[in-house]
């Protein structure tokens, strides 16, 4: 089967910024508008397969029909006009996806197929060790850019603080990049992050050192003596087959 994706975002629906009840409500509020239209009338009017996964204010919804993708991103138009929400076109696109994506991309002379970012994660059509198609994915670029934009601030602020905090930040920021990040095949991309922190480390604890002369060996040593944890798998999405198994 081959998957047409829809992937877009929502305005935000108005609620207090920042507060607790804010992604409550506009998980309630979709539920009714997006979730329910689709099941109930959505997809029991697609002649092909027809699926929706959504969190929050992102989704995608997956077409087994091109032509189906395309009536259904008009009726989404309207349908959202009708609660005051649009859809935010600068994220939005119908791409093909799936096992004939990457046949057909080499018709049309466009190399690799298209990918599309979702909840933090580039998802892209890969192979599997035996040579059949799967979906594959990998930290988004620009959330990983983003993270490293962050820890980069905080220490360019922080270096002259006392080595035991820094380390102790910088441990429980990888930790929890991990815990989110660290999924089937996207192990490399986790250890790529973890060595561009390492560089950020080493760049601004030797410019703290007066002639700078916190050499990498140096700097290795010092890896020994405060150690940064290391990626391991926390999420082997094919665990989850029965759940997704229309995704996978």
């Amino acid at each position: 089967m081959d998957t047409w994706r829809k992937e877009r975002n929502t305005r935000q629906i108005k609620a207090p910024q920042g507060g607790v009840i804010s992604p409550v409500l506009a998980n309630l509020y979709l539920h009714y508008v997006l979730d329910l239209w689709f099941e109930k009338e959505v997809r029991k009017q697609c002649k092909g397969q027809a699926y929706i996964v959504r969190y929050a204010d992102d989704f995608v919804c997956c077409f087994q029909y091109e032509s189906e993708a395309q009536e259904f991103f008009q009726s989404l138009k309207l349908r959202l006009q009708k609660f005051n929400l649009e859809i935010a076109e600068d994220k939005t696109k119908i791409i093909p996806f799936g096992r004939f994506a990457e046949k057909d991309a080499k018709l049309k002379g466009n190399g690799k197929p298209d990918t599309f970012d979702f909840l933090g994660f580039t998802h892209y059509c890969g192979k599997s060790k035996s040579g059949y198609f799967r979906v594959k994915r990998k930290s988004s670029r620009k959330k990983l850019q983003g993270k490293l934009k962050e820890s980069k601030e905080w220490i360019k602020k922080n270096r002259n603080n006392d080595i035991h905090m820094i380390m102790d930040r910088f441990k429980r920021s990888l930790v929890g990049y991990y815990n989110y990040y660290c999924i089937t095949d996207n192990t490399p991309s986790v250890h790529q992050f973890k060595d561009k922190i390492q560089y950020l480390l080493f760049k601004w604890l030797n410019r703290r050192s007066q002639r700078k002369s916190f050499t990498w060996d140096k700097f290795n040593l010092f890896l020994d003596k405060y150690p940064l944890p290391s990626p391991r798998i926390k999420v082997n999405i094919y665990d989850l087959r029965k759940e997704i198994s229309y995704i996978l």
